[in-house]
């Protein structure tokens, strides 16, 4: 019987453009949009400079454009840079409890500078990662528990499918790639609420292209590597027992038709996202100050739970896994956009005496499109006066794979993150090439943004 590791090998060497369900394409274009949308809202960040002056830069090498800009730097540096800026504010895709596009985005991008590639085959790297990241997560779905970060434990090999896909490489050496990346893959849970989360994105994406450049100079790796009992899969287990045995589905049934994208309209982790968004629809219409509010419950996933550490943040960094803040904001401001977790705004008096009016509860049904998440959410918010109003069970958001964003949506987020980095026709030309990546004869048509990393 032919290894998982090998299947992943063959799966690779064989996907082409012409096979992928054309249901999937819009979802793979519009992951490509919403990446480089986040990359320029993020690319001020204080994550930014201290990856490129620190790692990028002093690299030397000049073979793809630095974030799209000007400036060229080393494929894998630059897919560490934007893969690092574009989980920073964590506003990117999720999905597979990870984020798949901030990772194989910007490795997609770099490499098929380096390799000549066509849109059609940078969309279908994408699947290819995607597919593989999917096709590995499935066996063990729960990875937070062991203190690992499932974005860079499965992005790298994501990262690495995707590079093996762009530089054709056989069976055999793709299988390579992929066994490389797992000795490449890590990142730690811990790290969460500080500028190492989006680091590890970056990280991913530069492990996986390195990975497959490896695999294409001749490097040997375990044959066996992701299923092993002391490979991938087994190490990275919260429970130690994934499933080593299930032949792969690659090749004979899509994921990403079942396990579709959550683009976000917050920059914060998804898992607040729905209480967050309930919350603000179950106050409209009520004039409710927040000394009018004695305690607010929210149910949610025991995954997601785990995930939201901080119940008195102090940064943007802890705002963003902090469900108490999510419906803080939704109670006393209504939204929550960039100029909401500003560290100085996290830090208002009003927010913080509003945190500890709001619990979280666990509840044990799960998502099975995502075992971290719980199938509903739900607010109860108990007034001062004794009134107690419910937002009933919450079952998606805009931009969930059950309630996808359209063009016009996504359009006004694009041109939200791109204000300080484009005019608004500049923006336009961007977003409309990344519309159509798939038909661009090359990343070279995807327009340069000449307005950052100028000095």
């Amino acid at each position: 019987m032919e290894s998982l590791t090998a299947e992943v090998g063959r799966f690779l060497e064989g996907i082409r453009y012409e096979d992928l369900p054309a249901e999937v394409l819009p979802m793979v274009r519009n992951a490509f949009t919403d990446t480089v949308a986040v990359v320029m809202v993020a690319v001020g960040e204080p994550v930014t400079e201290i990856v490129r002056r620190t790692l990028v830069e002093p690299a030397g090498r000049a073979e793809a454009r630095e974030c799209l800009a000007e400036r060229r730097v080393s494929a894998p540096d630059a897919a560490l840079l934007a893969g690092a800026i574009a989980h920073s504010l964590d506003y990117d895709d999720q999905s597979m409890s990870g984020h798949p596009s901030s990772v194989l985005v910007p490795a997609i991008l770099a490499e098929a500078e380096v390799v000549g590639s066509t849109g059609a085959e940078m969309v279908t790297a994408f699947v290819a990662g995607y597919e593989v990241w999917c096709e590995l997560w499935r066996r063990d779905r729960e990875y937070h528990g062991k203190g690992w970060h499932p974005t860079s434990v499965f992005g790298a090999v994501a990262a690495a499918a995707a590079g093996a896909v762009l530089r054709r490489l056989p069976a055999e050496r793709a299988a390579a790639a992929v066994a490389i990346a797992g000795s490449h893959a890590g990142g730690l849970f811990s790290n969460f609420g500080s500028m190492m989360k989006g680091y590890h994105a970056g990280m991913a994406a530069r492990n996986g292209l390195v990975a497959a450049r490896l695999a294409a100079a001749g490097m040997s790796a375990g044959p066996d590597a992701v299923e092993n009992r002391q490979g991938f899969l087994m190490a990275f287990s919260t429970a130690g027992a994934p499933d080593l045995e299930s032949p792969s589905k690659l090749g004979k049934e899509w994921y990403l038709p079942r396990h579709k994208l959550l683009i976000k309209l917050h920059p914060t982790c998804y898992f607040l996202h729905r209480s967050f968004n309930g919350t603000v629809k179950m106050l409209e219409g009520r004039d409710i100050k927040p000394e009018d509010v004695e305690k607010v419950e929210v149910r949610m996933g025991r995954g997601q739970v785990t995930c939201l550490v901080y119940d008195k943040p102090q940064t943007r960094w802890e705002a963003e896994f902090s469900g108490q803040y999510g419906i803080a904001a939704a109670v006393i401001l209504g939204k929550l956009g960039v100029p909401e977790l500003a560290d100085e705004v996290v830090q208002r008096e009003d927010l913080q005496a509003f945190l500890p009016k709001v619990t979280l509860i666990p509840i044990d049904e799960v998502d099975e499109r995502d075992p971290v998440f719980s199938p509903w959410e739900s607010v109860t918010m108990t007034l001062t006066s004794g009134e107690v109003i419910e937002s009933g069970k919450i079952y998606t958001v805009p931009g969930h794979a059950n309630d996808p964003l359209t063009v016009d949506q996504l359009w006004g987020k694009f041109r939200e993150c791109t204000v300080g980095t484009h005019d608004e026709a500049g923006a336009r030309e961007l977003f409309d090439a990344l519309q159509k990546i798939d038909s661009l004869a090359s990343v070279a048509e995807v327009p340069t943004v000449t307005s950052i990393f100028t000095d």
